[in-house]
């Protein structure tokens, strides 16, 4: 129950009447007194009935709330016992961040659910997202061509109009299969592309970006493929926000990739649309605080945006961190266009990820992750940030990563170590594993293979990523035996959001359904926004009220 000073009422809703704020001096509220209710929770389900206004009116001192009646202004000093002392209109969850994200996408509200590599953003998952009006990114990074094109016919067999987003990951140890992967996005009219794990602008991101622009009728540009850049640093972000490097747009030209046309046109345009500012997030993250990183995108966005004056600025998104209503709210109060989720999906019913990894996704703590090597760029020393509480991978894979560092071969290694190496972590002969490697190589990357077979500690490393790349799998499938190497991405989100709905009909993973939490999430954020709006016109709220806690269904609800 909250204390004021001047006032305390038993529905724990006080106010104090010498607040500079309180509008009662002004504005006065005509109607029904039978419709005022001083119960706690009927009050908060008024407040929570977010589409119509709520009056706080007070009567003989005691705090009532009523969403029927009507506000006049008067001046009159109105010395009577009925005051109003707040006003809370409508909120519409398309009224939160920016609403050309919404129509841009063809989607409710500004949130989206990022991709998550591996086909864990899966296609039921996009599916489902998409036919609720929900933007969703396809997890396609690190699959073979031939699974991105089955992925594509059917999201977009079941998604004929969107909305739905691609994974485009930058591979640079294998750009055959980023140029693949927009082959097949151009191919199949793919679009919108989240971009990212770009550390620079490659032909392949260009070349689907400019491909897509075309003059009408009216003489202006019309931009066909949409991007979403996913980034962390202002250097990389500063790519996306500016047009196509000339460079890159002329040998497109060359290879007859885009037109002289296209390249013209991609000087007036910048290269996303949308910028999600990755914080500190699941899988690859540079671990950026989002109170600090945020506000510095915004400022490098408008910046730019005055330099180059485009007809439609970049939108600036925020990622990592957000899985509650609270963090959402702050994405949204900080300047974020949308809001992106991202581990909390992977524990939903409709993720690419076996049931064993929803379970302990469902009961990791905040302080349960950590950062440990990347398969992709394991010679880069490049690390991910994943799920250590029920797996030993975060363990092992740095294990390797040491004597990988210590060591320019596998011969190298002294023979105890290379033992407990074939036994612990590859239960499988070094030697056996090279074979494994050599025909997955002859056939994915034959050029890579060809390297190695005259560089040991390339072929050590490619040894070692032959688990870093198997555990992720592994944790897809379910493979028996194998789940003390799982490896689970993960962020200090998954935590946060497992403490929100702990005591609630969420806390047991069966229940999960991406498009149900996302309806939650962006319910809690205009409830609380709500929340926020009544304390500053001051308003003194109890922890009743101050929470929000997914109850029902919002899917049974709908149903």
């Amino acid at each position: 129950m909250s204390v004021s000073l001047l006032n305390q009422n038993y529905n724990g809703i006080t106010y104090n009447p010498l607040n500079p704020f309180t509008i009662n001096q002004t504005l006065l509220w005509k109607g029904d007194l039978d419709s005022l209710t001083f119960d706690q929770n009927t009050i908060k389900a008024k407040l929570l009935n977010l589409n119509q206004p709520c009056y706080i009116v007070s009567v003989n001192g005691q705090v009532g709330v009523t969403q029927e009646g009507y506000v006049i202004t008067t001046t009159d000093s109105n010395s009577d016992n009925i005051k109003l002392i707040a006003i809370s209109n409508p909120v519409g969850l398309e009224n939160l961040g920016d609403r050309n994200f919404c129509h841009h996408h063809g989607v409710n509200y500004a949130y989206m659910t990022g991709a998550m590599a591996g086909g864990i953003a899966s296609e039921e998952m996009i599916i489902t997202l998409g036919k609720a009006k929900i933007l969703g990114s396809f997890g396609a990074g690190g699959l073979s061509p031939d699974r991105l094109e089955t992925a594509i016919k059917r999201i977009q067999g079941e998604l004929p109009q969107g909305p739905y987003a691609f994974n485009l990951i930058h591979s640079p140890n294998e750009p055959s299969i980023e140029q693949r992967a927009v082959e097949l996005y151009l191919q199949y009219g793919v679009q919108t592309v989240e971009a990212s794990a770009f550390l620079d602008l490659t032909a392949n991101i260009v070349r689907y970006r400019v491909a897509g622009l075309t003059l009408n009728s009216a003489n202006q540009i019309e931009i066909h493929n949409k991007v979403i850049a996913k980034v962390s640093r202002r250097e990389v972000a500063t790519k996306f926000l500016q047009p196509a490097p000339p460079r890159i747009l002329k040998e497109l030209v060359q290879q007859g990739f885009i037109s002289e046309q296209q390249a013209q046109l991609a000087a007036y345009v910048p290269m996303a649309d949308d910028i999600t500012v990755e914080a500190d997030s699941g899988g690859h993250t540079d671990n950026r605080p989002l109170v600090c990183l945020l506000p510095s995108m915004v400022a490098l966005r408008d910046e730019i945006q005055a330099q180059y004056n485009y007809t439609n600025p970049v939108r600036i998104g925020v990622a990592g961190g957000i899985a509650t209503p609270q963090s959402s709210l702050a994405g949204f109060m900080m300047g974020a266009a949308y809001v992106v989720t991202g581990s909390v999906n992977q524990a939903c019913l409709e993720s690419g990820s076996c049931q064993h990894t929803k379970k302990l996704l469902a009961q990791a703590e905040m302080a349960d992750v950590m950062m440990a090597p990347a398969a992709d760029m394991f010679e880069m020393g490049v690390k991910l940030q994943v799920l250590k509480r029920g797996t030993l991978f975060p363990m092992r894979s740095q294990k390797l990563y040491e004597l990988y560092r210590t060591y320019n071969s596998i011969e190298e290694i002294p023979l105890p170590e290379r033992e407990k190496l074939e036994k612990q972590i590859f239960r499988k002969p070094l030697s056996e594993i090279w074979e494994l490697t050599v025909s997955y190589l002859s056939q994915r990357n034959p050029e890579k293979l060809a390297k190695a077979v005259n560089n040991p500690k390339l072929k050590m490393a490619l040894i070692f990523r032959w688990y870093l790349g198997l555990s992720s799998r592994w944790s897809n499938s379910g493979e028996v035996g194998r789940e003390t190497d799982y490896q689970i991405w993960c962020g200090p989100a998954m935590g946060s959001f497992n403490d929100w709905v702990r005591h609630t009909y969420l806390a047991e993973p069966q229940n999960r359904h991406v498009v149900d939490v996302a309806n939650h999430i962006m319910l809690g954020t205009a409830y609380l926004y709500r929340i926020q709006n009544l304390k500053m016109q001051g308003l003194q709220l109890n922890n009743f009220y101050t929470q929000y806690y997914p109850t029902t269904s919002t899917l049974e609800v709908c149903g």
